[in-house]
């Protein structure tokens, strides 16, 4: 092969593979889109008890900005976190922000924890299913503290498996209020 005809195989390849690879990032890009809008949706209608045993149904947020906490009373960064997203709560609360904690927990722990150290937003027990819901929502690893937020549309918008920093919770509150 001339060094012409070999310029444009390796054209042809490089193009063939960027189609590929276009293809499979898009297919993948809009698999991940509808999988978020399902578990968007999954969100808008749960209802979970609270500590107490009431029902709490997460539609009464609709239209807010909110932001879902999956944590548990042994995990210490998750405890670490709770009151950065207490004072978020009553700073932000009034123009449309609300957090809600599911404990991957059980009633009796998360009542005496509360009792120790009230938590300033709702918490509801998702016992050992927090853990798989948390998955159904992007949390690959399984792993506490894990957060969603939702836009006032009930869309996701972003995901973190981790503690948050005050500067990363403002700059995202910021965002969408």
């Amino acid at each position: 092969m001339n060094r012409r005809g070999l310029v444009w195989a390796t054209t042809g390849l490089v193009a063939v593979g960027a189609l590929a690879a276009g293809l499979y990032f898009g297919e993948r890009a809009s698999r991940e889109a509808a999988d978020a809008e399902v578990a968007a949706k999954a969100v808008a209608g749960l209802t979970l008890p609270d500590p107490d045993g009431r029902e709490l149904a997460f539609s009464q947020w609709r239209g807010k900005v909110l932001v879902v906490n999956f944590w548990a009373t042994w995990c210490a960064p998750c405890r670490e976190e709770m009151p950065l997203f207490r004072v978020a709560q009553q700073q932000y609360g009034a123009r449309g922000l609300q957090f809600v904690g599911i404990a991957a927990d059980s009633a009796e722990k998360v009542r005496e924890l509360v009792a120790a150290s009230p938590i300033g937003y709702p918490t509801v027990i998702g016992g050992y299913g927090a853990i798989e819901l948390s998955q159904t929502l992007g949390n690959r690893l399984g792993g506490l503290p894990y957060t969603v937020v939702l836009d006032r549309a009930g869309r996701i918008v972003y995901r973190q498996l981790g503690p948050f920093s005050e500067a990363k919770l403002k700059g995202i509150v910021d965002q969408l209020l």
